[in-house]
């Protein structure tokens, strides 16, 4: 029988190839218009790929302290992905004036609190873009890193009902601090809310009674600008929202980082929490995957937060999803998986119809 991977070379070599190749450079971004009151005087810009079909699916991507939009992109490989897979991106920009560090300022209550702010800068740019370019609203996501994170949990608490998940990469708890010096403490991970606190923060910033979006979380265990504690205390304080147990229902280990998961009564994965082996503070990239390249606060690990964020959100194909335990390139390339008849998802009638279907060759 030929091997599996083999199979899935020649059915992807019908759409292109296997494996995306690195871009030596990334798209320009396209500055967003007037978009509202823009309290939070921010910046906007977005891209759309080039190939995008009726409801499309949008990120919202929030960069760290001391980055741009842009650079932000090129790094984490967002547009490319985008481009690739057939969503739209929009990149809100700090201003100068606003921060000297370009940081979103997630420690400033006006800047957080619905409906004003920072945050509200956002709401109307998600609005601008869902209206004009045919965004599917049920498949609006979020995600940010750093101050970016922490600003990406501040729009998932004040406006739940807009997204369908979010994932926080290096960041913080909503709400976890109003002054700039509780926000360096916070980082360093004194003080702040107990867990009981934080949850109530979370629940008051915008009243929601309805569905909340799903969360990923993404933190290096050797982060020493936000220290992995901060991790832990986004968990808790989302946990009772999703109604889960304070363990974990499964732990995966993918190479040397470990993935912990947290399903609803439903069997639904709500939560989860990726911890980067050794990683400082930065975003979690694999560049063998054609996505992203390495450099200030990105970080080449082999494992890519962005092409796993955006496959827990059903926007790369599921056929593609990295196994728990990754084998070696020999491995692969002579690995031989039997069908058996009545098989579940993990068949390989199962796998070569996604294959075929990402193709385009299968409805």
């Amino acid at each position: 029988m030929r091997s599996m991977s083999d199979t899935l070379a020649r059915l992807a070599a019908l759409r292109g190839t296997l494996r995306p190749q690195p871009r030596q450079d990334s798209p320009d971004l396209v500055a967003l218009g007037a978009f509202g009151s823009n309290p939070g005087n921010l910046a906007g810009y977005t891209y759309l790929p080039s190939k995008r079909g009726k409801n499309t699916a949008l990120v919202v991507v929030l960069h760290g302290c001391t980055q741009t939009a842009a650079g932000y992109d090129i790094g984490s490989g967002w547009s490319g992905l985008a481009e690739d897979y057939g969503f739209a991106l929009l990149f809100p920009e700090q201003r100068r004036a606003n921060n000297p560090n370009l940081c979103f300022n997630w420690f400033n209550p006006e800047d957080i609190r619905r409906d004003h702010g920072e945050v509200f800068s956002i709401r109307q740019m998600i609005a601008k873009v869902v209206a004009e370019y045919g965004i599917d609203s049920r498949r609006v996501f979020v995600t940010g890193l750093s101050a970016g994170g922490a600003m990406a949990a501040a729009m998932l608490a004040t406006y739940p009902e807009v997204f369908a998940g979010g994932a926080i990469i290096a960041g913080l708890p909503y709400a976890s601090a109003a002054t700039i010096p509780e926000a360096f403490d916070r980082m360093r991970g004194h003080g702040g809310p107990t867990a009981g606190e934080l949850e109530l923060l979370l629940r008051n910033a915008s009243g929601r009674q309805g569905r909340w979006p799903t969360l990923s979380v993404w933190h290096g265990s050797s982060d020493r600008t936000v220290v992995p504690s901060n991790a832990n205390a986004i968990v808790e304080q989302w946990r009772n929202i999703h109604g889960i147990d304070a363990s974990p229902s499964r732990v995966e280990n993918i190479g040397p980082h470990q993935r912990r998961i947290w399903t609803d009564a439903h069997g639904t994965e709500v939560i989860e929490l990726y911890t980067i082996a050794g990683m400082d503070h930065g975003t979690p990239l694999d560049v063998g995957t054609g996505y992203g390249a390495s450099g200030p606060f990105m970080f080449d690990v082999g494992i890519s937060s962005t092409v796993e964020i955006a496959r827990s959100w059903g926007l790369v194909p599921s056929f593609e999803k990295r196994s728990n335990a990754k084998p070696s390139a020999a491995q692969a390339e002579n690995a031989v998986v039997p069908f058996t008849a009545g098989s579940d998802r993990g068949g390989i009638q199962k796998v070569i119809e996604d294959a075929l279907r990402s193709a385009g060759l299968l409805r």
